[in-house]
């Protein structure tokens, strides 16, 4: 005959079965926590051009996805929206932000105000959220102010050919106003010189 099981042995086996159950759970919702992944941590652009700020999440359920934006200028939200719904731009970025169903946004005709750091946070129905940075950086098209000295410089030596041009013909038509008028002097001259000999 076998001995009875005792209590000991009873409470022994029930807080090991609700360790292994917490730790199920606990691997559960690890395992249904949000993912984030950013392709490009940092990115350079020019003013006036259009930029995707990229992301992809991965989390169960619809996540409320939310931008925000700090520089040197201040900080300030920009958008935020779960994924098939509206999205709720904030005043300063109306008609410049375009949204993903995969979290990323588009920047229209970025300004040299824009650089700075772009916070995501995907926050699940669960409570359970992430949050990534994207650096960026706009810099101001420096080949348009040389575009513009060039075309300067070229007008100035057009201008120039013209003048050099203009002296050129005037300096020819002073020469030949000159011999002109010593041909001119020359023959009075000469017809004096005769008149007087004629007389003489």
């Amino acid at each position: 005959m076998k001995p009875l099981p005792s209590r000991r042995r009873k409470t022994q086996g029930f807080s090991l079965g609700l360790f292994a159950l917490c730790l199920a759970t606990a691997r559960s919702l690890q395992s249904q926590g949000v993912s984030l992944y950013i392709p490009h941590p940092t990115i350079n652009a020019t003013v006036k051009e259009d930029i995707l700020l990229s992301v992809d999440y991965s989390c169960h359920g619809v996540p409320t996805i939310e931008w925000k934006y700090t520089s040197s200028w201040g900080a300030q939200k920009i958008v935020e929206w779960k994924p098939g719904t509206q999205a709720n731009i904030s005043q300063s970025h109306k008609d410049r932000v375009c949204t993903f169903d995969n979290g990323s946004i588009q920047l229209f005709s970025v300004g040299v105000r824009d650089s700075g750091y772009y916070i995501i946070t995907v926050t699940e129905h669960l409570g359970s959220s992430q949050f990534g940075t994207i650096m960026l950086h706009v810099s101001e098209i420096l080949y348009e102010d040389l575009h513009f000295v060039a075309v300067f410089l070229a007008f100035l030596a057009a201008v120039a050919a013209v003048l050099i041009s203009l002296m050129w013909v005037c300096n020819k038509c002073a020469y030949k106003f000159q011999r002109k008028r010593r041909h001119k002097l020359k023959e009075s001259t000469t017809e004096e010189i005769e008149l007087q000999d004629v007389e003489c």
